[in-house]
């Protein structure tokens, strides 16, 4: 089925479940997926809100999940330690770099800024080239509709090349998710052709 060999994914999940009971079954749901597949889940190592009931829901399926959290966090007493393996990070950088490093692909599920942030970096490296790995959202009850929308209008107000906009990818199903990161193919980035195009198309108004 697949055409990419997808070991490990990062998923960017809240320290809260939101208001519906919707959004952590999701979880729950993609954890087993992730367990069925052979596919190790990389995430922030938290044992509260999403990223507990997703990493809990991959070890009690016997599959691995790793934690990467920052020291201060664990000091506070949010972390899972009971991972099979918890990576600890001085900054909140680092840890970010480092999930990125683990991983062969990136699912954000419902959560807040930091699962935005978190996920747009990753999503912003591959347009950059940085990496070519896949970028999907995990659109539980349409949670993610109305960043969606911010996207294809900035698509349309030309702040995102249209050639980036299959850079995300979307769905409302784990398992139909899953089987899109498998199959996405790559975009291969020249860094200096692109850099070049998007200094010639860029006009300059900034000079009034």
């Amino acid at each position: 089925m697949a055409d990419r060999m997808t070991k490990r994914i990062c998923v960017y999940c809240g320290s809260g479940v939101g208001g519906r009971d919707g959004y952590a079954e999701a979880a729950r749901t993609l954890g087993r997926a992730l367990v069925e597949r052979g596919i190790g889940l990389v995430f922030g190592g938290g044992r509260i809100g999403m990223m507990g009931v997703l990493a809990q829901t991959v070890l009690a399926g016997g599959g691995e999940a790793i934690g990467v959290i920052p020291k201060d966090l664990l000091d506070r007493g949010l972390g899972l330690t009971s991972v099979t393996s918890l990576r600890v990070v001085e900054t909140m950088h680092a840890r970010k770099a480092l999930m990125v490093e683990l991983a062969d692909a990136f699912i954000a599920v419902p959560g807040g800024f930091g699962t935005a942030e978190e996920f747009f970096e990753a999503l912003t490296w591959a347009q950059l080239g940085l990496h070519t790995k896949p970028c999907g959202l995990l659109n539980v009850h349409g949670y993610f509709d109305h960043l969606i929308r911010f996207v294809d209008h900035a698509v349309q107000e030309q702040f995102i090349d249209s050639a980036n906009r299959g850079l995300l990818l979307v769905d409302d199903s784990p398992e139909a998710l899953l089987d899109k990161l498998d199959s996405w193919k790559p975009r291969v980035v020249d860094k200096a052709v692109w850099a070049t195009k998007l200094i010639k198309d860029a006009p300059d108004r900034s000079l009034g």
